[in-house]
């Protein structure tokens, strides 16, 4: 079976994006989006949010930097990977994230809209 490790997004930004530059000269941000999803339950539409953390690397984390704000619409391709940690209290963790692969916003506050993609 040949089997794909492929997710798309639609959502707005919930979180302002973290930077970080490494000494190897790699950026990364980090930054969660909430996703919704509308269900009819009882004759009632009921409105389900999901987030998500996703983190990007180099030319989209610099795109990241300076064009995403907390609210603006940005849809995302990419792959999950999960990951486990400890927290500080020794507590096995488990976390899934998405790696951005490419990256289109909306800056809703100016109504600009554009594309970037990773070159």
């Amino acid at each position: 079976m040949n089997s794909k490790n492929h997710v798309q997004l639609i959502g707005n930004v919930g979180s302002e994006p973290l930077i970080k530059e490494f000494n190897s000269g790699r950026k990364m941000a980090r930054f969660s989006i909430a996703t919704d999803d509308v269900k009819k339950v009882n004759g009632k539409f009921i409105k389900h949010t999901q987030w998500h953390n996703i983190t990007v690397w180099n030319k989209i984390a610099d795109i990241v930097q300076t064009n995403i704000n907390i609210g603006t619409e940005v849809i995302i391709q990419g792959r999950v990977i999960n990951n486990e940690f400890r927290d500080k209290q020794g507590n096995l963790r488990k976390i899934s994230e998405i790696i951005g692969e490419s990256l289109i916003f909306r800056n809703i506050k100016s109504n600009i809209s554009e594309s970037k993609r990773r070159a």
